[in-house]
């Protein structure tokens, strides 16, 4: 399939346009694109109608219904597959080969989710039956950022249709155009009202979280944000499942081989130009090889192409939008004027698109911006270290707690230096290993509740228990 350049909402199973448009611009050449439909409050109430009026039907179909036609979003992604990696490629900035992970990713998670039921637990007690259910929540309202917009969509997408919920959703206007072609394929798939895709900005975010007629919030994005969006679900008691940001420690154990692991720590901190929630953003290196191991991160960023995403050969692309780059050069340009060391980068070169170099950090201080913030952009500080309850301390020290890793030949050291940090995810030896069964959450202020595995379909429900009795035994 090509897409043609005409963008339209999905509201009830049909195509729905707006007096309002926003422009997106591809961040490789800062050129607009597209423009797409800025959806006002009225087709947002209308948006949350269609899907209140679609799930009686949807929330009483047999699972066995609901699992199919969740593979078959997996299989409309893999149908289109080429069309959505250059689509992605052209709006998010990362390199085609990244995309198709991204795309095929998407796919695989639908097929593994429609295999998912809800459980059922009963018990016997005294004469009495006791079933504890999981129902449906009714109107999910769900919100995606910009950095890996199809597969945030899917991962929220994929279990709330599965427990039984429409969709109202809603992707960064950054990045809409992929969300919005899922959109354009699945009326062809789904009853109408299912799932309705708006676009906007802070405003429809906002509508969205204030709706009385939405039942629950899934928010991808900053801290800061899902604060906000915490607050204004509360008026309304809406359930919400927030994964916020992260400042990812990572901790290099000194029996590792520096050359052998340098590229795995790269890639776990600059994959998609470090714009990944749970990313490397500091790295502890133990001082008997850190010297070692920063050496053999320079080399190798030295092989890496930065680049527009639709050429070949670029290994990393732009940072995604202009806000995003701005944040990360004034970052670069405080690191430099305090004095900090680059081993590599830290010059935005002039010219067109969000382009920053891979840069890193000696060994700053641990106070430094470059160290407390999470930069989401390609800076990365290497930390030097000496003793194991320093280095655990340190990683803990953060208002974050998304993920963390650690690297060593010796796996149970570095099992139970994992075990103390206080972050939802942690890696031993390997990065972003997602998994549809795995629970995904943040500690402290980078999350809310769980996504993926029973844990984040369950996320999606309410938990309802029906006690029975004969009735003689009651009469009695």
């Amino acid at each position: 399939m090509i897409f043609d350049g005409n963008y339209t909402m999905t509201i009830a199973g049909r195509p729905v346009v707006s007096d309002k448009t926003l422009p997106v611009v591809n961040p490789a050449t800062e050129q607009v694109i597209a423009h797409v439909p800025d959806a006002s409050r009225a087709q947002l109430d209308a948006a949350v109608e269609a899907a209140r009026a679609a799930f009686p039907a949807w929330s009483a179909r047999p699972m066995a219904e609901r699992q199919a036609l969740v593979a078959a979003i997996g299989d409309c992604l893999l149908a289109s597959k080429d069309a959505f990696s250059a689509l992605l490629t052209a709006e998010q900035g990362r390199p085609r080969a990244g995309c198709d992970w991204e795309v095929a990713t998407c796919a695989d998670w639908c097929h593994a989710v429609s295999t998912f039921t809800l459980p059922v637990e009963v018990r016997e007690e005294a004469g009495r039956r006791v079933e504890i259910r999981h129902t449906p929540l009714g109107v999910v309202g769900a919100i995606t950022p910009w950095n890996a917009p199809i597969l945030m969509a899917i991962w929220k997408m994929a279990p709330a249709l599965l427990a039984g919920n429409t969709l109202v959703l809603k992707p960064s206007p950054y990045t809409p155009l992929t969300t919005l072609r899922l959109g354009e394929l699945l009326r062809d798939v789904l009853p109408p009202g299912v799932v309705n895709i708006v676009t906007g900005g802070n405003d429809l975010g906002q509508w969205i979280t204030d709706h009385p007629g939405i039942a629950k919030v899934s928010f991808t994005g900053s801290t800061a944000t899902g604060k906000r969006v915490m607050e204004s679900a509360a008026r309304t008691l809406k359930r919400v499942t927030l994964e916020m940001g992260g400042n990812d420690a990572g901790i290099v154990l000194p029996d590792v081989d520096p050359k052998a692991v340098a590229p795995a720590l790269f890639w776990g901190a600059f994959f998609n130009s470090a714009q990944v929630c749970v990313a490397i953003k500091r790295l502890y290196i133990h001082a008997d090889i850190y010297d070692d191991v920063a050496r053999e991160l320079v080399d190798y960023a030295r092989t890496i192409r930065i680049g527009d995403g639709s050429m070949q050969g670029s290994d990393l692309g732009p940072v995604q939008n202009r806000m995003q780059f701005d944040k990360v050069s004034s970052l670069i340009e405080q690191t430099k004027a305090e004095g900090h060391r680059f081993l590599i980068g830290g010059e935005v070169p002039e010219g067109p698109g969000y382009f920053i170099p891979v840069t890193i950090v000696d060994n700053p201080p641990e106070d430094a911006r470059v160290v407390t913030e999470e930069a989401f952009g390609p800076i990365l500080p290497l930390l030097k270290y000496d003793d194991i309850e320093d280095v655990i301390r340190r990683a803990n020290d953060s208002e974050s707690g998304l993920g963390g890793s650690v690297w060593s030949n010796d796996i149970d050291q570095a099992r139970r230096i994992g075990e103390r940090l206080q972050t939802g995810t942690v890696w031993i030896n390997e990065m972003f290993a997602f998994s549809p069964h795995a629970p995904f959450g943040g500690h402290k202020q980078s999350g809310v509740g769980v996504e993926h595995g029973m844990a984040g379909l369950l996320e999606f429900t309410n938990i309802q228990t029906i006690t029975s009795r004969p009735l003689a035994a009651a009469a009695g």
